[in-house]
């Protein structure tokens, strides 16, 4: 999702592609290629970037596209509705994936596909309220039916736990500092805009530190993700998503901040190490890996891809296949 994409058939630019692309359909190509016809969940389907490459390089792959936002699924379906029923979206949250998959009367499937973050539609549309560099609402939902907007949490919370998030979710050095002179703020007036919450964070940063950035990128960062929980829904997508790939099948995970790449490698680790105990002469088949990693470390974007795309700068992909085991046993 962090990948930025165009909308409703418009041919990519050099501005607007999916992050990894090419890197991604490879890891994916083995998995989807063995067998037709063949099954993949984008759980994060924004406005359809992967998925269009992956039903064009895949003419046997079935896509289930999830998404928690009625107008990426709007949007994503008017660009992918040469693939007829080749394509199949769901309004979900994506730790809901045996949901849908249940839904759909499909038990497995062999391939996974996250592309973790804000998706470039919600960064550019002003009343979504995810920009730090223009005034808008302090919206920042990624589903519009949800209750809870981040003025909500600006204005609600209390000073301590917004440094609290301020500190883990943004891993901001000035939280305290922030949240102590947001508390000041609004007990005068409520702050709705992000123009506001940004002068805010500018007057209480010191003059030496407003040269490491823009002050609201961190707070940003940390208001999206509590207001869309999307840390604790990572926690429970990972695992539910492996629970259902079948042997053979394999699964990519695109995460932009430390915070996401490391729930993703501890849920990987998961399946890939021996549960066996130490010393223990034979592995069983209940503590024999499911998993096996297909990449070294988390590999980053080529310097070529960061010019073509800035946002590709920070993005650490992780993958794995399924070498043994029932999916519904694991």
């Amino acid at each position: 999702m962090n990948g930025p994409e165009e909308t409703g058939g418009r041919p990519s630019t050099p501005l607007h592609v999916p992050v990894l692309l090419d890197t991604t359909l490879d890891l994916l190509a083995p998995a989807l290629e063995r067998a037709e016809p063949s099954t993949v969940v984008d759980a994060t389907l924004g406005l359809g970037g992967h998925a269009e490459a992956l039903l064009t390089r895949f003419p046997g792959t079935t896509l289930i596209g999830v998404d928690r936002d009625p107008a990426a699924l709007r949007l994503a379906g008017e660009r992918l509705a040469g693939f007829g029923a080749r394509f199949r979206p769901a309004h979900a949250v994506y730790d809901a994936i045996p949901e849908v998959l249940d839904e759909l009367g499909v038990e497995a499937v062999d391939g996974v596909l996250f592309d973790l973050g804000v998706s470039s539609m919600q960064l550019d549309e002003d009343d979504r309220g995810f920009s730090y560099a223009r005034d808008v609402p302090l919206d920042m939902r990624m589903d519009p039916g949800e209750p809870r907007t981040a003025a909500d949490v600006v204005n609600g919370y209390a000073v301590q736990d917004l440094a609290r998030i301020f500190r883990v979710y943004g891993e901001e050095r000035l939280a305290d500092r922030y949240a102590r002179a947001i508390g000041e703020a609004r007990r005068t007036t409520p702050i709705r805009g992000s123009g506001e919450l940004v002068d805010v964070l500018e007057r209480a940063t010191p003059a030496a530190l407003k040269s490491r950035g823009h002050v609201g990128k961190r707070v940003f960062q940390a208001l999206r993700i509590e207001v869309n929980r999307e840390l604790e829904v990572l926690e429970r997508a990972v695992p539910n998503a492996v629970d259902r790939i079948s042997t053979g099948g394999r699964i990519v995970v695109l995460s932009y901040h430390s915070l996401e790449d490391r729930i993703v490698k501890r849920a990987l680790a998961a399946r890939t190490v021996s549960t066996a105990p130490r010393g223990l002469p034979v592995e069983t088949d209940e503590t024999a890996p499911t998993f096996r990693m297909l990449t070294r470390g988390a590999p980053k974007a080529a310097e070529a891809e960061v010019e073509r795309n800035p946002r590709a700068a920070s993005v650490r992909l992780r993958a794995a296949e399924r070498i043994r085991g029932d999916h519904r046993a694991v």
